[in-house]
């Protein structure tokens, strides 16, 4: 079982050396970099390539570790037995399955992705270091102790918004994904854009790297932002000449606003399209 990438998913050397390493070493693959780098997309495919079901669990500020185990509505039990149920009698009918009950009874081995792990609370991590660990987890209310028939494959994503434990770093394979260099993003550009004139493709990879590099620049484009700029582009039939006279710093990038995310980019860039007039 080794991931080497897929059709719609450019993967570089280094990260299908992690992402087999972690399978090899039964470890969950821990993917930091900047926003848009794939992070997410990287489980996706990886479940695509080995042809396996993908369980995604969403961090999000308020999750609690125990919601990936399992969660007991009390309250309907509650309601239920004074109506009468006869399902009242059975804690099972109350216990809500989470995304790793999920991924430990499935009867293949999964990929379960744990994304945006830094939005938890800073224990969260530590929370699951035995269950991650050891693959299993006790449900109290039934006295019984749930074990993965398969262990699944976790890719475990982070924007570095804070500082992962030791304890739980020390579990995990680690992979920084760094911004693809020129080559790969036109491989990537191959792979969303087929059919792509090849000299608007070298004036739009261009421009784009230099702008990224624009000092002062508050939020670099990501891959993904490139990708959906190139789409507008092709959509409203720009050429490599309206591109070109960008370049040049006299005027503000076309559908600049796939690019750049908040109003001080788009201002520095107003800014340097007027100075490069004025000369």
């Amino acid at each position: 079982m080794k991931f080497e990438g897929t059709a719609d998913y450019v993967a570089s050397e280094d990260l299908k050396l992690a992402v087999n390493a972690a399978i090899t070493l039964q470890r969950p693959l821990l993917v930091k970099g900047e926003p848009g780098t794939g992070k997410t997309l990287l489980a996706e495919q990886l479940a695509a390539a080995l042809d396996t079901p993908l369980i995604t669990w969403h961090i999000k500020s308020t999750t609690k570790a125990h919601q990936g185990l399992y969660e007991y509505d009390a309250v309907s039990r509650l309601r239920d037995s004074q109506l009468g149920e006869e399902k009242a009698r059975e804690v099972r009918h109350y216990l809500r399955k989470g995304k790793l009950w999920q991924a430990f009874e499935a009867e293949q081995r999964v990929v379960l992705l744990i994304d945006e792990i830094d939005k938890a609370d800073i224990e969260f991590p530590n929370d699951l270091l035995q269950e991650l660990d050891r693959m299993e987890f006790f449900v109290y209310e039934t006295g019984e102790t749930i074990r993965a028939r398969q262990r699944p494959i976790i890719i475990i994503t982070s924007n570095n918004e804070k500082e992962l434990p030791d304890a739980f770093l020390r579990r995990c394979f680690f992979h920084y994904i760094a911004f693809p260099d020129q080559d790969t993003l036109q491989k990537i550009m191959d792979v969303h854009f087929p059919d792509i004139e090849a000299r608007l493709a070298s004036e739009a990879l261009q421009l784009f790297f230099e702008i990224r590099e624009l000092p002062g620049l508050k939020k670099r484009p990501s891959t993904s932002e490139l990708v959906d700029w190139l789409k507008l582009l092709l959509a409203d039939g720009l050429d490599e000449l309206t591109l070109r006279d960008s370049r040049s710093g006299k005027t503000v990038p076309p559908l600049a606003g796939a690019l750049l995310k908040n109003e001080q980019d788009l201002q520095l860039l107003e800014r340097l399209a007027l100075m490069s007039r004025r000369r």
